[in-house]
């Protein structure tokens, strides 16, 4: 039987995995040059949706922190991600937000107060380096939009991570999920009309584009994130989002085609070592440790830190 840690672990890396269709989706289901649209559309229906579902609205200091997560997680990192798929390739959009772990360990330190070990800095670095093997061609080429988007994305969710571990949650996982989509979605939307009008002659495709990202990509996963952000050590979520460029790549080698070479594969692997290096610790640290004195009570599961 799976500890509890252990299946959080697993239920967690469903959101980056599903969200390693994002590429895929986003540059042959969706018009081109609409990030705003795009970043809207995905959040603000799909935050509706579970508010409808949830019918709680916050309370208190809860209705600016709302805005808040909101913001970071998906009234920013949407739009910017959009930007850096849109005007990136991919290897180069996924190679930069791949620093994102490194990014959430060090904010941890400042703001948590938690102990940067080296595992999960060696692990970052492994992982980083790995999805540059993995999706970095040599022939990518640099944009300076695209690459200063990527990165503010990254640092933007790292930022929505660490703030959601500090602040805990006031209901349950749909509910948080809720409140922030919404809140980053009616940051999006106004943004969106003024900068990109209305959308207009959208195909069946684009349709299906939009509803896949909304109710899989956002709603779906979403809940799955924040509830293992929750749960999880700080630094596990971002290392398991890792799994999105391996997914990305194995999707362009099923969908387009794309050929693996020797080199992508060792880089998968580096990712996928970077990722058992922290989830293993989590794991391990999770187990009740046997007690030498039986009448001294119950002793509280380590924690990784």
């Amino acid at each position: 039987m799976l500890s509890k840690t252990v299946s959080t672990l697993l239920l967690t890396s469903l959101a980056p995995i599903v969200w390693g269709s994002t590429y895929l989706v986003t540059t042959t289901l969706l018009p081109p040059d609409l990030p705003l649209t795009a970043a809207a559309l995905r959040a603000l229906p799909a935050g509706l949706l579970l508010l409808l579902a949830v019918r709680t609205l916050p309370s208190g200091s809860w209705w600016w922190k709302a805005l808040v997560l909101g913001g970071l997680n998906i009234g920013v990192f949407f739009p910017l991600l959009f930007i850096a798929a849109y005007r990136l390739p991919g290897g180069v959009a996924a190679t930069v937000g791949a620093v994102q772990p490194l990014i959430v360990a060090g904010l941890a330190t400042l703001i948590l107060k938690d102990r940067l070990s080296v595992r999960v800095v060696l692990a970052g670095v492994a992982g980083v380096f790995g999805v540059a093997l993995l999706v970095l061609q040599s022939q990518a080429r640099l944009d300076t939009v695209g690459v200063l988007a990527a990165l503010g994305g990254a640092l933007s969710m790292s930022a929505g991570v660490v703030l959601t571990k500090k602040w805990g949650q006031a209901g349950n996982p749909l509910t948080m999920t809720a409140w922030q989509l919404v809140s980053g979605g009616l940051l999006l939307a106004p943004a969106a009309v003024l900068l990109e009008g209305l959308p207009s002659g959208l195909t069946l495709t684009n349709v299906a584009g939009y509803s896949y990202l909304a109710l899989i990509g956002t709603a779906a996963a979403y809940v799955l994130w924040f509830r293992g952000i929750h749960r999880l050590p700080v630094t596990a979520p971002p290392f398991l989002g890792l799994l999105s460029p391996v997914v990305a790549a194995l999707l362009g080698w099923l969908v387009l085609g794309e050929r693996l070479s020797v080199v992508q594969l060792l880089g998968a692997v580096l990712i996928l070592g970077s990722i058992l290096a922290v989830s293993v610790r989590i794991g391990k640290a999770a187990l009740p440790t046997p007690d030498p004195c039986p009448d001294a009570g119950t002793r509280a599961p380590a924690v990784l830190r």
